[in-house]
């Protein structure tokens, strides 16, 4: 009985304790995710996360330059939301909003003074609604914005001077015409579907064949490992395209989101995504030949930075610098960007070089250590 005394009972659970803190101690991948992930979260979310919208850039055409007008636009410039940017005429504001200078036009007709001495004046407003989620405050702020100028200028010439004075306010939303969330989130899935098939099932699938020891069976024969690399990434290559095009069909037919650019450069810059993707993949296998490390370094390294930092749900220029300069070092950024653009906007060309080239350069890179790193733990 003295074995099943509460004494004994004690040491026992004291030594599982002791051993079973040993082994977590020895497997760094279990600190990782206990202690990392959260850490990292609690970063990302509590700091580096916002969806305040900030930093409007938004192109002003003052038509009218009476004194009433300029004491308009002067308001926008002590906005902290708005950072008003001068254009010369409507024709040059919306190439502004074209390339991507500019989120929305603010426009003032020649007779908007006198429209406004006869009680009712109107400001168009036209947004972008490529990034839905950030359409709707612009409308809102500027909606705040009329409304704090209204009043202040009530209160200066006061109630007698300005009986029933008001602006209305004409809006547009450009590149999204539903004026729908689907329009925006539909392609950044497609990005998030074909990281996680392109990374995390590469990294798991090689890993396993890492730790059933088929891949060095392989090596052991005349087989280059740049032919069995070439050969274990097309397979998931052609899962990775059948993926995207199904993705394409469904945002199409099912939540009718237009693709305004050309389908040609659309597959191009998914190949290259793709690619990028797989190389992520092949290196984090190659590290590790481990399958359940490989996993969570996978969804660590390449589908939460995917999701979190890469502008899919979260405007990136409300981030801090710090972590703005994570979020450009990601190749989702740059293909949320490409592919929003091509869905919604069309062919820019500018951007879909640059970002072409930096996936381009990903790629070539992100595979090029892929086969070294396999390489060098053969010899």
């Amino acid at each position: 009985m003295s074995q099943y005394s509460s004494g004994g009972f004690w040491r026992r659970l004291m030594s599982l304790i002791r051993k079973e803190t040993r082994q977590l101690l020895r497997d760094k991948s279990n600190l990782l995710i206990g202690i990392g992930l959260p850490i990292v979260l609690i970063f990302i979310f509590g700091y580096g996360v916002s969806l305040d919208v900030r930093n409007i850039r938004l192109a002003v055409v003052q038509d009218d330059h009476s004194p009433v007008a300029s004491d308009f636009v002067s308001g926008l410039t002590l906005s902290r939301y708005f950072n008003p940017l001068p254009a010369q005429s409507l024709h040059s504001a919306k190439q502004m909003m074209h390339d991507g200078r500019a989120e929305g036009i603010l426009h003032l007709a020649s007779d908007f003074s006198r429209q406004l001495s006869t009680g009712q004046a109107q400001v168009q407003l036209i947004v972008s609604g490529s990034e839905a989620p950030r359409a709707g405050p612009i409308v809102n702020y500027m909606n705040a914005q009329v409304a704090q100028w209204q009043q202040k200028r009530v209160d200066r010439l006061g109630l007698g001077q300005a009986p029933g004075a008001r602006i209305q306010l004409v809006e547009r939303i450009w590149f999204n015409d539903a004026n729908t969330s689907t329009w925006f989130l539909v392609p950044g899935l497609i990005v998030l579907i074909m990281t996680l098939v392109g990374t995390f099932l590469t990294a798991l699938v090689m890993a396993r064949e890492w730790e059933r020891g088929t891949l060095e069976a392989l090596f052991v024969t005349p087989v280059r490992p740049t032919e069995v690399l070439l050969a274990k990434v097309t397979p998931y290559f052609g899962v990775g395209m059948l993926g995207l095009v199904l993705c394409m069909l469904a945002g199409r037919f099912l939540f009718d989101v237009p693709i305004n650019g050309s389908l040609l450069v659309l597959l191009l810059a998914s190949m290259l995504y793709l690619l990028v993707a797989l190389g992520i993949g092949l290196l984090i296998s190659s590290a590790t030949k481990n399958q359940f490390l490989a996993s969570q370094i996978a969804i660590l390294a390449s589908f939460l930075p995917a999701l979190m930092l890469s502008g899919f749900v979260f405007d990136l220029r409300n981030l801090p610098v710090g972590i703005q300069v994570i979020s450009y070092a990601l190749p989702a950024t740059y293909f949320i960007e490409l592919i929003r653009t091509l869905f919604l906007a069309g062919n820019f060309w500018p951007l879909i070089v640059k970002d072409c080239l930096i996936l381009g350069g990903y790629a070539l890179v992100l595979l090029s250590l892929a086969r070294y790193v396999t390489r060098k733990r053969l010899d």
